[in-house]
């Protein structure tokens, strides 16, 4: 787990907030972050016909083409930096760079698109990062208990899952809060193994 130092009490923590097209990373970042958010939004055009699937989220007209940042205070000395990634797969390629140095990632989940957030599952198990999927409640959609989103998604059962709506602050800071305390217990228990504690 890579920690970085902004001065002698604060401790920077970088995630990312990971996710298919459209399901409300943008959002979840701009919604916590104490900052005017850094948005690489570019509008929708006719070019993404037929790749990008509008069907849940008609009322879109933008997208990420790089990444979002913000920054949020979680007390007096812990940061936490936000690094939302691209949800479209052809700009993929720049999550290993987006990756490094952060100590876990938020996977966030809708329900009516479960199969569009396997990839960032897959990358985020593959390397061993830890990570928490936030199931994005969505106006007028059903809403499924954690468990039922774990099955579904065949997580290891120290995943956690948790619901959220990711245009409140407090429900993405509860987000937040639950992945840096799950980060920080697999990292303990990293370091016990390898220690042989």
């Amino acid at each position: 787990m890579d920690f970085a130092r902004s001065d002698s009490t604060d401790l920077a923590l970088k995630i990312l907030v990971a996710g298919g097209f459209g399901v409300g990373k943008t959002t979840l970042v701009g919604a916590v972050s104490e900052i005017r958010p850094l948005r690489t939004e570019e509008q929708l055009t006719s070019a993404s016909a037929g790749i990008d699937d509008l069907s849940h989220v008609s009322g879109k007209t933008t997208t990420t083409v790089a990444m979002d940042f913000g920054r949020i205070t979680l007390d007096e000395d812990l940061i936490l930096y936000l690094f939302g990634t691209p949800g479209q797969d052809r700009f993929w390629f720049m999550w290993d760079d987006l990756v490094r140095g952060a100590i876990g990632a938020v996977v966030l989940v809708d329900t009516r698109r479960l199969a569009d957030c396997f990839p960032a599952v897959d990358f985020f198990e593959h390397r061993r990062i830890p990570f928490v999927v936030a199931v994005n409640h969505f106006d007028g959609t059903r809403t499924f208990h954690p468990d039922e989103v774990s099955r579904a998604l065949d997580l290891d059962g120290d995943t956690p899952v948790v619901l959220c709506d990711a245009r409140e602050r407090g429900s993405g800071k509860t987000v937040l809060i639950t992945l840096v305390e799950h980060a920080g217990k697999v990292h303990a228990a990293r370091v016990l193994a390898e220690t042989g504690a």
